[in-house]
């Protein structure tokens, strides 16, 4: 059953083409992962789809019996407003009867008699099982609370409470749902995203996403979509898969640029040559010329980022942290932190949304005070702070005139210097981008601008916080080719999986209470360590405290498990494992595609209560291994 098409659909902005005659099918189950450059329209065609938006021309179908659903990167929310009435906004039986039911528990009335009449006002709906996805979902996306205002959320956690707002409308539609996510995995953390995965891999949706985190494509999509150069090209199977048969058509396109090449060489001679009087054939000629010059012009201007600057040398002091320690109020972000940076080092930052990952780089740069300790900065340390907080501009300046308030040329490598406009251009900034007003560039142009202006510095110190976010597949891939030559240090927090594993050699993983240990190897290794029980293994992980033979009058007195503590920790370990196997071993059947509808539901509901099962074990796991830490 098709859902929905976009056929010969445009759309501009001013003078500025974001695509052109592109025709997109939507057919039932497809989970389609949509891949462009920042700043040619994968948001807008979204929103085209979702009815949120017009083209300029071209047709938009959507079946009568399906609903859209979309996550913006963009919400606005009622501040005044609770967080369950924008999570439960829709104005349906179901809803308000679960909502209803949610408010009398968490009042915790002893009305029995109400109690009793919601329960049948359940039962008679049909709503619990809408209630029990109601609670995973929020949950899951560690959203309590409800009661409070919007007014009083951050951004991340505004970005949750529309995540959670989209997921529940899609399960009241069972099924007859296209579910459009714009970057939804930014502002989740790792536990976050590897739940969206299993949730948006089980459920019976039709998807269509953009999203830079490529383990999470490849986990839930099952076609690509790419938009490059105003036409459409279709790829089922992974993202590995992707790129390699994009390589392939960009070296037919590279051989067919040669052919053109050389025809406009000829018959641009031939132009030269002709007197201004033209018979009907040479009309015929001219026309030919003119599609062979802009093609040709059109795919010199496609360039690709490269990155390639010179890097400012560094000392042999470079960045130091001594017995550092931060908290705010009840909420210990270090305590007694060390750590000396060598020269080439590539650390990753990892943990929960909240236990303090960003301050943690605040405090690194100086930009924020702990509360004891010291930090120590090399004489020739030069940080390039590629942050979260973007761009600051005004309104009106131009992406040129924002570059050279920078310098007017940039040093290469090679020990060459080009100018700012050149500069840009290696970042894919063409001339007519260079000189737009920055208030109307895209999120992922305003974010690609923001590297460009870090890099501009020659730092020999990176810090980037969150790099991925907004950042197209194609920069993002650039940016992972430069960071792996770069010789300089990098200090990296990220929830891409993917990033990580390619970027860092060992992590720093924030566990809370200030519990940070420093873990030999990559993201992917942590986890499964900490999966498997192996992470209290002190080869495998150490926690990064001051030296015992100083002991400091503040150091806390080691607390010993009880005998029957260290029975559960030892069987909570077991647990784990026990669980992790079985949930492999399920999601492993879901895929090989045998199973009926009404197993796969069975199995489904399965993966979910073991991925609540292991949470909830390796919470408890954590306690019992800070207790005798």
């Amino acid at each position: 059953m098709n859902y929905a098409s976009v056929e010969n659909v445009s759309k501009s902005f001013g003078i500025r083409t974001l695509f052109k005659n592109i025709t997109i099918n939507i057919d039932e189950g497809d989970k389609i992962a949509l891949v462009a450059r920042n700043g040619s329209g994968k948001s807008t065609l979204m929103k085209i789809l979702a009815g949120l938006d017009t083209p300029d021309s071209g047709t938009v179908w959507v079946h009568k019996d399906i609903k859209t659903v979309m996550l913006q990167q963009d919400n606005d929310f009622d501040g005044t407003k609770s967080i369950w009435d924008n999570v439960l906004r829709l104005e349906n039986p179901v809803v308000q009867v679960v909502k209803e039911y949610e408010l009398f528990l968490e009042e915790g009335s002893d009305d029995h008699d109400k109690l009793a009449k919601l329960m049948g006002d359940l039962d008679e709906l049909n709503a619990w099982t809408f209630e029990s996805d109601l609670k995973q979902i929020l949950g899951k996306l560690n959203l309590h609370h409800l009661n409070e205002p919007m007014a009083t959320l951050s951004g991340g956690q505004k970005k949750r409470v529309a995540l959670a707002q989209a997921l529940i409308e899609a399960q009241l539609h069972e099924g007859k749902c296209l579910l459009i996510l714009d970057e939804p995995t930014n502002h989740l953390d790792v536990s976050m995203i590897e739940w969206l995965e299993d949730y948006l891999s089980a459920q019976k949706l039709t998807l269509l996403l953009v999203t830079h985190d490529r383990y999470f494509l490849d986990a839930v999509c099952n076609e690509i979509v790419e938009i490059d150069e105003e036409k459409v090209f279709v790829y089922k199977g992974t993202y590995d898969y992707f790129l390699e048969q994009k390589s392939l058509r960009q070296e037919m396109e590279q051989s067919e640029l040669e052919k053109d090449k050389n025809t406009y060489r000829r018959e641009l001679e031939w132009m030269r040559r002709q007197p201004k009087a033209r018979t009907t054939k040479s009309k015929s000629r001219q026309d030919a010329f003119a599609g062979v010059e802009d093609r040709v012009k059109k795919k010199n201007e496609v360039n690709e980022v490269s990155l390639q600057i010179k890097m400012t040398r560094l000392g042999g002091k470079i960045l130091e942290l001594k017995n550092v320690s931060k908290s705010f109020g009840d909420l210990c972000i270090l305590n007694d932190f060390e750590y000396t940076f060598q020269r080439g080092e590539r650390i990753g930052v990892v943990g929960k949304n909240g236990v303090g990952k960003s301050t943690f780089l605040k405090i690194a740069l100086q930009l924020e005070q702990p509360d004891s300790g010291t930090i120590d900065h090399g004489g020739t340390v030069v940080f390039g702070n590629f942050g979260q907080d973007g761009l600051s501009y005004e309104e009106d300046v131009r992406a040129i005139e924002y570059v050279k308030t920078m310098g007017e040329y940039f040093p290469m490598a090679d020990g060459s210097k080009i100018g700012a406009s050149q500069f840009m251009e290696k970042f894919g900034f063409n001339a007519q981008q260079q000189y737009t007003p920055l208030s109307k560039l895209s999120g992922g142009e305003k974010r690609r601008l923001q590297l460009l202006s870090v890099l501009f510095r020659n730092p020999n110190f990176l810090v980037l916080d969150e790099p991925t976010n907004d950042l197209d597949l194609q920069t993002l891939r650039t940016l992972e080719e430069f960071l792996l030559e770069y010789p300089g240090c990098i200090l990296i927090v990220s929830h891409d999986r993917y990033f990580m594993d390619r970027m860092v050699d060992h992590l720093f993983a924030f566990e809370g209470n200030g519990v940070v240990r420093d873990y030999p190897g990559n993201y992917t290794q942590y986890r499964e360590a900490l999966l498997n029980g192996l992470i209290q293994d002190e080869k495998a992980a150490h926690q990064i405290m001051v030296d015992k033979s100083q002991p400091k009058a503040n150091t806390k007195e080691k607390v010993q498990l009880s005998f029957k503590e260290k029975r559960e920790f030892e069987e909570l370990e077991k647990e784990i494992v026990q669980f992790g196997e079985e949930k492999a071993d399920l999601e492993t059947a879901m895929n090989a595609g045998t199973m009926n509808y009404d197993e796969l539901q069975k199995t489904a509901e399965r993966v979910r209560e073991l991925v609540n099962l292991i949470d909830e074990k390796e919470l408890r796991w954590l306690e019992l291994s800070e207790k005798q830490a």
